[in-house]
């Protein structure tokens, strides 16, 4: 499974080698004073690290400047590079935005991907009742979990799909604290993501997650939940420790997604250095 797991993360590294980087767009004026806060000293931004340069809403704000530049193009041959890379944002928006946290997000790792949301899903207020973020993150929680039975070794399969049955060892969500970022209404699509908050020990008997929520209509995180999840042996009515080939993967997994958040930290800077410049 480890070489599988590395082909992914290899494959994710391809894919952000390709995004191009944006030329500088010479008749940019000086940044704003808010932007001048997020960086006061641009002379030491390499020195820096990359998550103190970009603010949360950096995908956000670099689309605004694209389109900014694009409003100014003075011929044809301005315009095509412009709308190139803002097709490029569109279409990868989910690998940057959650990759710079850390988020694996190539379909293995989606528990949902591009969820519909339904009509049912929202309350009197207009909105996805917040109940139902909750339950998005269940959903995804559960595929992610027995996504690893997939990739496993045959005599190990059957474990991870047990994790999420109360058959012997299992996984019991402990508690679950959401963020609300903003409102998700119909019609829309989420993508939710998982990932390890922290590294598991040999003999762990929790697992601590995060997931984000994403919305496909306003390209924007939804909803942060943070779980803590206890491992249960269901036979013998007491909390037991991970096995050690699970925990294995898992370690696997988290050094992926910081190998990953490194590589979408860099690459999402040199595109805001860019466009900034």
């Amino acid at each position: 499974m480890r070489s599988v797991l590395q082909q992914a993360f290899r494959r994710s590294q391809l894919r952000a080698a390709a995004l191009p980087q944006i030329a500088p767009c010479p008749s940019r004026r000086h940044l704003s004073s808010a932007a001048a806060a997020r960086n006061p000293n641009r002379d030491s931004v390499e020195s820096e690290p990359k998550s103190a340069v970009l603010n949360p809403r950096w995908l956000g704000d670099l689309r605004s400047r694209i389109k900014q530049s694009l409003s100014r193009a003075q011929s044809e041959n301005d315009a095509a590079p412009l709308r190139e890379q803002l097709d490029r944002l569109d279409r990868q928006w989910v690998d940057l935005l959650a990759g710079r946290e850390g988020f694996l997000t190539e379909p293995r790792w989606r528990g949902l991907d591009k969820h519909s949301v339904a009509w049912g899903d929202m309350d009197v207020m207009g909105h996805v009742n917040n109940v139902i973020y909750n339950r998005y993150a269940e959903s995804a929680r559960v595929n992610w979990v027995t996504s690893y039975a997939a990739t496993a070794e045959p005599a190990q399969r059957q474990q991870w799909d047990e994790l999420m049955t109360p058959r012997s060892i299992g996984l019991i969500l402990r508690s679950i604290k959401t963020d609300y970022k903003l409102p998700i209404t119909y019609p829309d699509q989420v993508t939710v993501i998982h990932k390890l908050a922290v590294k598991p020990d040999y003999g762990a008997d929790s697992v601590i997650l995060e997931a984000v929520i994403l919305s496909e209509q306003h390209k924007r995180i939804a909803a942060r939940c943070f779980e803590d999840i206890a491992v249960y042996d269901y036979q013998a009515a007491k909390r037991a420790p991970l096995k050690d080939f699970m925990v294995d993967e898992l370690r696997t997994v988290y050094d992926l997604q910081e190998k990953n958040k490194g590589e979408m930290d860099q690459l999402a800077a040199a595109i805001d250095k860019a466009i900034g410049a």
